[in-house]
């Protein structure tokens, strides 16, 4: 059962009838995300990294293994790693990659 009234400007303990402003809330602490890539190592923004296999891009196009991509950019979702590989902004799984 939710023991806190959501109000538009507060909070409001259902309970106790306390109320606090939004802005104050409780939030939930976020574990700071860890990206590794295929061995393990901790990659980090502005980290180099070289593909470990060919990745199909769709049509004929492929990453060859082995190419090498400057300072990457971690971002959320599925795809941790934004960057540009050969002259191609892709988005890369760290399973992928290892740090150069």
């Amino acid at each position: 059962m939710n023991e806190v009234l959501d109000h538009p400007d507060k909070w409001e303990c259902v309970t106790c009838g306390h109320e606090w402003p939004r802005a104050a809330a409780p939030e939930t602490p976020e574990a700071a995300r860890v990206v590794k890539d295929a061995h393990g190592n901790v990659l980090a923004d502005g980290d180099c990294i070289i593909l470990i296999k060919d990745l199909k891009l769709g049509g004929s196009s492929v990453l060859k293994g082995g190419s090498k991509s400057k300072p990457i950019r971690l971002v959320e979702g599925d795809h941790e790693i934004d960057c540009k590989v050969d002259g191609i902004a892709v988005g890369l799984k760290a399973c992928f990659v290892k740090k150069a």
